[in-house]
């Protein structure tokens, strides 16, 4: 058997140099990561990444203002190139490095994760192989299935055998702007222009004498009102469907959970795979459409619908940005994208359910609470 290389150790000029030229490279107690390919996804944003490069990042790990998860450091662990060679450590002040290094064996050999720049060769077994499709591996982790998609990695998923199934399980992001916007501004349209007409009465059903005429200039109102729909429904199907425990005896719930929602909490950077591909959505937004032409007089329901459908694109696209934005400190998506990482890395069950809003969040108490540092003895 050939032997393998252990890590390898870099001098503090070595550092500097690749830090000069571009690169952020960051160490934690003696190890060093390099995050060149991290930096813009960087929740607290780039900018505060690039700062610390060169420099020792232990302390700014534990907070304030930020104390990092479990899955925020396992995560770290994916950039190790190598160590800072001993004596070496100017400006990489070790903390406590005997209780760290304790700490890191423990998250390399639970099994449940398996960094991407590694030598596979040092690498504890992973509970899936990544060679495969997933789709059909996940089924089989049973308890230990909940665990393992809760701890995020930096890897690129594929789910399928077949080709055509993987291509249409994937979209960029502009396909879903592409495809629904033209949709709906033609209905946006058609609901004005028949109202226009003025046939439209609310209760005609039940009574004609006190019907109720819609007029055109409610169409605005009744849009805005499809939004607010859509914007419980997004925080619905994203606490009871995504986030539904699968029973762990049960492989195609599992798997069925690893498909809708899984994947993206196991993979929350893999890019192709952030928003709904449109002929999987096509059916599900065919299943709301007949629903509200069920329950309202045709033009109100399609009216409500394109509301809906408007609110469904401009969720697509925010949570597409909220993952590889950069969004400026102290905007309204700067606090939601802080937000939306938490709930990735830390608060996965209990709260962030409305991904577009926060408002949701508030009467069904699930608000991510705020973060306070105690003084630590």
């Amino acid at each position: 058997a050939m032997a393998t290389a252990g890590p390898r150790s870099f001098s503090a000029a070595e550092v500097r140099a690749r830090c000069a030229q571009g690169a952020c490279l960051v160490s934690c107690r003696r190890r060093l990561y390099d995050l060149s390919g991290f930096v813009r996804l960087h929740p607290g944003g780039e900018q505060l990444l690039r700062r610390r490069a060169g420099t020792d990042v232990s302390a700014a790990l534990d907070g304030p203002p930020h104390r990092h998860s479990e899955n925020a450091r396992r995560w770290l662990e994916q950039y190790y190139v190598g160590d800072i060679e001993p004596g070496d450590e100017q400006g990489f002040a070790a903390q406590n490095p005997a209780a760290e290094a304790a700490q890191l064996c423990a998250w390399y050999w639970d099994g449940l994760w398996v960094p991407q720049h590694y030598n596979p060769c040092l690498l504890p077994q992973d509970l899936v192989d990544w060679q495969k499709p997933l789709l059909w591996q996940v089924g089989y982790l049973g308890e230990k299935y909940d665990e393992w998609v809760h701890q995020p990695v930096d890897r690129p998923i594929r789910l399928f055998h077949s080709d055509f199934l993987e291509f249409l399980s994937k979209t960029a992001w502009y396909v879903v702007f592409m495809v629904w916007t033209p949709v709906v501004l033609y209905l946006s349209w058609v609901s004005y222009t028949s109202l226009a007409q003025g046939n439209t009465r609310l209760f005609s059903s039940f009574t004609t004498e006190y019907s109720i005429p819609v007029h055109k200039y409610y169409f605005p109102f009744i849009f805005l009102l499809g939004m607010i729909l859509w914007s419980l429904l997004e925080y619905l199907i994203h606490r009871f469907v995504f986030h539904m425990k699968p029973p762990a005896s049960n492989y195609y719930l599992i798997t069925l959970h690893f498909l809708l929602h899984g994947q993206h909490h196991k993979s929350p950077f893999d890019s192709s795979r952030l928003v709904f591909p449109p002929v999987p959505a096509s059916l599900v937004i065919g299943f709301f459409y007949g629903v509200l032409r069920l329950l309202l007089p045709e033009v109100l329901g399609l009216s409500v619908f394109v509301g809906g459908l408007c609110g469904y694109v401009i969720y697509d696209m925010m949570h597409y940005y909220l993952h590889y934005g950069s969004p400026k400190k102290g905007t309204y998506l700067y606090g939601l994208k802080a937000y939306h990482v938490k709930h990735h890395f830390e608060h996965q069950k209990s709260g962030s359910f409305g991904i577009s809003t926060r408002f949701w969040d508030y009467p069904f108490r699930t608000l991510i609470p705020e973060e306070t540092f105690q003084k630590e003895d």
